[in-house]
């Protein structure tokens, strides 16, 4: 999973709001971007009275939608176990960066935002490969590189860089 790197934080850290301003700049370069983003609730794509809902509501294992600008494929898991990050990275193709928000448990490298002043704790430790905090404070204290949330090209910089020395 060359091309992959993750991005971990609590809840309300910002992870969303740095992914998404980042991929305009991997656009820039040229690059194709995929994101995997994990969820710990079950997900309503759509509400109860729509197609694809009754679908898999009656038992279909997948349905996909489609239309002219883009489609979505539904997979029920029913008993089975969830996914794992390497499966879901199979899926994709023509991406030549993939983010993924989550998955900590993930054996992919990564960064941490981490918000001191919304008084969350960090949830980095260096077996967790992190490589580098992100963070709108000064974060000095913790021994590993950081980075600043405001400059979100940067952060992006960096994940190529490293995404790049694997490919190597």
């Amino acid at each position: 999973m060359q091309r992959v790197f993750g991005i971990v934080g609590r809840s309300g850290s910002g992870k969303t709001t740095l992914i998404e301003s980042m991929i305009p700049w991997f656009k820039a370069q040229g690059l194709e971007v995929a994101v995997i983003k994990h969820s710990h609730h079950n997900l309503q794509f759509e509400p109860p009275q729509k197609d694809s809902s009754r679908f898999r509501s009656a038992g279909a294992r997948e349905v996909i939608v489609a239309s002219p600008y883009h489609y979505a494929l539904f997979h029920n898991l029913d008993e089975q176990p969830e996914p794992m990050l390497v499966d879901l990275v199979q899926r994709l193709q023509g991406a030549d960066v993939i983010l993924v928000e989550g998955y900590r448990q993930a054996a992919i490298p990564r960064l941490e935002v981490y918000r001191p002043s919304r008084g969350i704790e960090p949830v980095y430790t260096i077996t967790e490969q992190v490589l580098a905090i992100v963070s709108d404070e000064d974060v000095s204290h913790i021994p590993l590189p950081s980075l600043d949330l405001n400059q979100p090209a940067t952060v992006a910089a960096f994940i190529l860089d490293k995404i790049n020395q694997q490919r190597v």
